[in-house]
């Protein structure tokens, strides 16, 4: 496979997964890193043989092909936007913005891009599995869902206020899976929301611990639960009620030995954190990517999608404020 060249825009968190993983593609070469923190860049940039550069520079350059977008959250819809103007592929990271109303607007100049999202969760290989069953027709017909996400720790208290709160950082990604495996857009939202795992996240405006009931206009129910502390690992899990029986996919485990003897059963801890649960899904995302960059294939998770899940983000928050369902 012939390899493209590909900048990166941000060395930091997601940076340090998506920029190895199209590093290390057959398809893709790391050309250039831009992170307005020198030392970040060219960390990054001498560990994969890229270059570091300006963000004008590595558009201008006609050899890039695409652009992976890891900065910070408020700059994603203006790095997406320079990207897709100078005629580039890309895969942004979520959300697209914080903002509904900037989102809109500049939904037309992406018609026709080729834009990749990062709703991560749909290229897990255990969550593709759960979806083709139930499109197979394994438990029936779908009525109903059950989605766990649970982090293993709170974030630092310094992370919340650019966050865009817990709907908009976090039950996103549960937003977009629920479209997904749901088949249809929710039309009704409620969410009920506390602070339970750490106080300092309340005093900065947001909650850590929430619960959130979709309803399709068929009916189809899903419920999300979510909270900044399970104290146990990265709890990831899906139950899916149809009329014939149900699918799930459970949590992932270091390892799959289990011991049996007169102390008890003893098991390996479920993964620790994202980064690992969900190594394989962020491969295939930029896998994905690639394919999308060479002809191969149509963005599986658009610009739309990004919307939809932002909407219904929105419609999370304005229910826990008001206390009662909104409809969409």
């Amino acid at each position: 496979m012939e390899r493209i060249d590909v900048a990166l825009i941000g060395a930091g968190r997601m940076g340090q997964v998506h920029g190895p993983n199209a590093a290390n593609h057959p398809g893709l070469r790391l050309k250039y890193v831009v992170d307005p923190r020198p030392d970040a860049a060219a960390a990054m940039a001498s560990r994969w043989g890229a270059q570091v550069a300006e963000l004008d520079s590595a558009l201008a350059d006609p050899g890039i092909g695409g652009v992976l977008i890891c900065s910070s959250t408020d700059q994603h819809l203006g790095h997406a936007l320079a990207a897709v103007r100078a005629g580039k592929a890309v895969f942004c990271e979520k959300p697209i913005d914080l903002d509904l109303d900037k989102v809109r607007k500049a939904e037309p100049e992406f018609a026709g891009a080729r834009f990749l999202l990062g709703f991560n969760r749909r290229f897990d290989p255990h969550f593709q599995a759960l979806k083709r069953r139930l499109e197979a027709g394994e438990a029936g017909n779908l009525e109903s869902l059950q989605l766990v996400n649970h982090d293993p720790a709170a974030p630092p208290p310094g992370f919340i206020p650019t966050s865009g709160g817990l709907f908009k950082d976090f039950t996103i990604h549960d937003l977009d899976l629920a479209r997904w495996l749901l088949g249809e857009e929710p039309s009704e939202v409620f969410s009920s929301a506390s602070c339970l795992v750490d106080p300092e996240i309340g005093r900065l405006g947001d909650v850590d611990t929430a619960r959130t009931l979709l309803k399709t206009p068929t009916g189809k129910l899903c419920v999300i639960s979510n909270t900044r502390r399970s104290g146990y690992g990265y709890d990831q899990r899906i139950e899916a009620y149809g009329s014939k029986g149900m699918l799930t996919a459970a949590n992932v485990h270091a390892n799959t030995v289990v011991t049996l003897n007169e102390q008890g059963v003893d098991a390996a801890p479920i993964h620790p954190n994202f980064a690992e649960r969900y190594r394989a899904a962020y491969a295939g995302q930029l896998d994905h990517f690639a394919q999308v960059l060479h002809g191969r294939a149509t963005a599986q998770a658009g610009y739309a999608d990004g919307v939809a899940a932002l909407v219904l983000a929105e419609a999370c928050q304005e229910s826990v404020r008001t206390g009662a369902p909104v409809r969409l």
